[in-house]
């Protein structure tokens, strides 16, 4: 009886072993954010773009998400958990997301697709060589920064006071520094009003038609973009013309739109992290810097706003919307 039983334990192990041998738990990367679960195009794009490369889920890689529906007061939290989970990568899919990731862990991979200013903020050495174990996409730079202040002097020639909308933090304050260089050089005056919260936008109006001012744009932030559509019911209502840098601002009712496709860097990321699941490390894998600058210009609300946009400058425009 206990020979027999025997016997029936080993043929068991022996049948059992070589299916486990070959069950090798796939590597889990996981996604901090601060989308919200019903509203992830960054998530979505990653997703795609590793199926497009063969690396599917469930089978090569598992994700875990922590979104945090523009709540950066849970970041910190979510960052630590993915930590605690011992990921095999993070992916930092929302900007101000970024330095929270990379100040979690020094050891684990970190995938940013999307950053400000990741050299000035101290997240990797240099662009070409990370030297940590950070890479990833950056779109923010002080060219681009600056370059939107020019674009709105061309669309307002006679526009001496701009308002520019923040929120709080070291890398708004280095937009803010090249955005009023920018100014200066245009002898425009800038005034900067710093935003919180939603509530905070329509007395940031407000105060921006009292000072005199004749155009506004914003520094980038996700508070930005989730109320994109409406500050530019705001600024059409207080007649003041508008750029933003935010996806979808200009069909969503803002004068002018120009800027990367931060959701497109989503899937750029993806490419790091099939390299980094094959065995490349961070520090060997350069930042990229964006590859397509796009300008949208919405012609429905210039003629709301009595503007004439100058022909060359919508002769450049990637897309208008009429």
């Amino acid at each position: 009886m206990g020979s027999t039983r025997a016997i029936a334990v080993v043929l068991a192990l022996g049948l059992a072993s070589p299916a486990a041998a070959q069950r090798t738990p796939s590597p889990t990367v996981g996604v901090l954010s601060l989308e919200a679960p019903d509203d992830a195009p960054c998530v979505g794009s990653l997703r795609r773009a590793l199926g497009e490369m063969g690396d599917l889920e469930g089978r090569d890689y598992g994700l875990e998400l922590r979104l945090a529906s523009g709540r950066m007061d849970l970041l910190r939290g979510f960052a630590d958990d993915l930590v605690r989970r011992h990921v095999s990568i993070i992916v930092s899919a929302s900007g101000p997301a970024a330095p929270i990731a990379t100040s979690a862990s020094a050891s684990i991979p970190i995938v940013l697709a999307s950053s400000f200013y990741p050299v000035e903020a101290g997240l990797v050495a240099s662009l070409a060589h990370p030297g940590s174990n950070v890479t990833g996409v950056t779109h923010f730079t002080p060219e681009l920064m600056k370059k939107r202040v020019q674009l709105l002097k061309e669309l307002l020639p006679g526009m001496m006071r701009l308002v520019v909308l923040r929120t709080p933090g070291r890398l708004q304050d280095l937009v803010v520094g090249d955005m009023q260089a920018a100014a200066r050089s245009l002898d425009v005056q800038l005034q900067v009003v710093e935003i919180r919260r939603a509530e905070d936008l329509s007395p940031a109006f407000d105060a921006a038609v009292k000072w005199g001012a004749q155009g506004v744009t914003s520094t980038q932030d996700s508070l930005f973009w989730r109320h994109r559509t409406a500050m530019a019911q705001l600024a059409l209502k207080h007649h003041l013309p508008s750029l933003s840098g935010e996806p979808n601002a200009a069909e969503a009712g803002a004068l002018a739109f120009y800027g990367p496709d931060v959701f497109e860097g989503c899937a750029r990321a993806a490419r790091y992290v099939d390299r980094i699941l094959k065995g490349a490390k961070p520090a060997d894998l350069p930042m990229e810097e964006p590859t397509k600058i796009k300008m949208v210009i919405n012609l429905k609300t210039a003629r709301a706003l009595r503007l004439t946009v100058p022909p060359a400058l919508l002769a450049r425009a990637d897309q208008v919307v009429e």
